[in-house]
């Protein structure tokens, strides 16, 4: 069961961000647009969406899982502190702590690895 479950939370994990990056690419002037009403640099979007869809599959398949957990995790809690900072903004305040959550699924998967079942351990 602990093979099975690690799969599972990864998918978890990687599917929101390989869903996002999707979603991004379809609206993306909008999306651009946003990025630069919060003071983030509209040309920045495609590293995200790489990032995101790159991250993404990396967590699913369990490739380099470190590195994309980390990658990630850190990108959550960025993410969090400029999009979701309305911290008396009840809706805001979820999606602030739902990043935290998130970042801390991809420490744990930082350090506890992909599992039995990923291209990190297909040789094992």
């Amino acid at each position: 069961m602990e093979k099975v479950s690690q799969i599972i939370a990864r998918v978890l994990l990687g599917h929101i961000f390989l869903l996002a990056g999707f979603n991004k690419i379809g609206a993306y002037e909008g999306t651009q647009a946003y990025m630069e009403a919060m003071g983030v640099p509209g040309m920045l979007l495609p590293l995200v969406i790489l990032l995101e869809l790159g991250g993404g599959l990396a967590i699913i398949t369990g490739w380099k899982t470190r590195w994309a957990a980390i990658a990630l995790g850190a990108f959550s809690i960025i993410s969090a502190a400029i999009f979701h900072s309305d911290l008396g903004n009840q809706i805001q305040m979820i999606m602030f702590m739902k990043n935290f959550a998130i970042a801390g699924g991809f420490l744990l998967l930082a350090v506890q690895g992909a599992g039995a079942y990923s291209l990190d351990n297909r040789y094992n």
